[in-house]
């Protein structure tokens, strides 16, 4: 359950930030200068009276030198025991830190290399759908394995490539588990191991793919400047070559850029990442090329976010009403598209539509859903604006941990 505040409300990042304050010995004024936003506001966060943005959750992290998952209280421990999942990280962490090790002598050998893509079929299937404890429960001795076949096809070639191909995308989906569940710790070691295959695997798009990732990451401390430049660096490295793939990828890149922009205020450099990803998404469509479900869609989905972070809730919403989720539509980004849309609804004073979007969402990704933390700040913001919360509000705080 969330920990309350002193009046029973559920506590979130304004109480957080409160308690950091106190501990760096800042005034409400000096954070708010080393933030760059109004005391006014900056005070309204803190009695939980507003619900910030993205944007000023970012600044306040980089202010008091902690990360963005902090304030959100990430990761969610007591969720995690309840659902049984914190018992799997520790065996994820093993595994990457066994990385390039030799098994031992009567280890088992490993599968033939097209059965290990198999294997990873698997694994992009559970990334697509959400199910990270399915994930982190098979991955530790996969990535034990294809650690061994990396071993074993050590001469040059096609079969070298391929096997340090699939070890890439296994290191990716440990990422996707660790930074799922909060654990960032770990995500950034998965990065790292990933980008180590990546690198041996023959495959320029993996190489930016983890450039992508790793981007992403910087989003949660104070190093975002440093996310831009490895976007910058991506679309340097990988060559428009005109194909489907490569440009899904580059498109990511872009995408990467207007949520980075964003978040560090530059709005007319957020605007023109958002214009070339819009393009590539009018030249090559709908695609899940390296399962980054690039298309008009998606980049709609970070336009609807990129409003949201400025908290042009309004504006968010319009954009969201005019999205139409396509038959098929990759279950991850379906689920994030109604956690996006829920948060504008609760701060639009539309607190029916936001419990059914937030249902929406948890009908389609219930473990991504649960432990998202747009899920529980939305939640908290629906609580704190109802004295009498509805029964289902209540239902829905409980499962979400709230």
């Amino acid at each position: 359950m969330m920990a309350q505040a002193t009046d029973g409300r559920p506590k979130g990042v304004g109480a957080r930030i409160h308690e950091l304050r106190a501990l760096r010995n800042y005034s409400l004024r000096e954070l708010a200068q080393r933030a760059h936003v109004s005391k006014s506001m900056l005070s309204d966060v803190e009695r939980g009276e507003r619900q910030p943005s993205e944007q000023v959750i970012a600044a306040a992290a980089r202010a008091l030198g902690v990360s963005v998952s902090v304030l959100h209280g990430q990761p969610y421990i007591e969720q995690l025991r309840k659902d049984q999942l914190d018992q799997l990280i520790n065996p994820l962490s093993i595994a990457l830190d066994d990385w390039g090790i030799p098994p031992e002598d009567d280890a088992p050998a490993p599968r033939s290399l097209p059965e290990l893509q198999r294997a990873i079929s698997t694994v992009q299937d559970l990334r697509t759908t959400s199910e990270y404890g399915k994930l982190a429960a098979g991955l530790p001795a996969l990535l034990a394995e294809i650690s061994y076949a990396t071993l074993l096809y050590a001469a040059p070639g096609r079969a070298r490539e391929l096997a340090h191909w699939l070890q890439t995308e296994a290191a990716l989906g440990a990422f996707s588990v660790a930074y799922k569940f909060g654990y960032m710790d770990l995500a950034r070691l998965s990065l790292a191991r990933m980008a180590a295959a990546a690198a041996q695997s023959g495959d320029p798009r993996q190489v930016a793919a983890e450039r992508v990732k790793r981007a992403m990451l910087s989003t949660d401390g104070p190093a975002m400047e440093q996310g831009l430049r490895l976007v910058r660096q991506g679309l340097r490295d990988l060559d428009d070559d005109g194909t489907p793939e490569t440009r899904a990828v580059r498109g990511g890149l872009f995408l990467k850029g207007v949520q980075l922009n964003g978040l560090l205020g530059k709005g007319e450099e957020a605007n023109a990442c958002l214009e070339e990803a819009e393009g590539i998404a009018r030249d090559i469509g709908e695609t899940n090329h390296y399962l980054f479900v690039f298309g008009p869609t998606n980049v709609a989905q970070h336009a609807i976010a990129a409003a949201a972070d400025r908290d042009e809730h309004s504006e968010a919403l319009r954009r969201a009403r005019e999205v139409r989720l396509p038959e098929g539509y990759p279950p991850a980004r379906a689920g994030v598209y109604w956690i996006d849309r829920a948060r504008s609804e609760a701060l639009m004073a539309r607190p029916e539509d936001a419990l059914e979007s937030l249902q929406e969402a948890r009908k389609v990704t219930p473990q991504q859903t649960r432990y998202h933390p747009t899920t529980r700040e939305t939640v908290g913001t629906l609580l704190r604006a109802r004295p009498r919360p509805s029964q289902g509000l209540r239902e829905y705080a409980l499962w979400s941990g709230v």
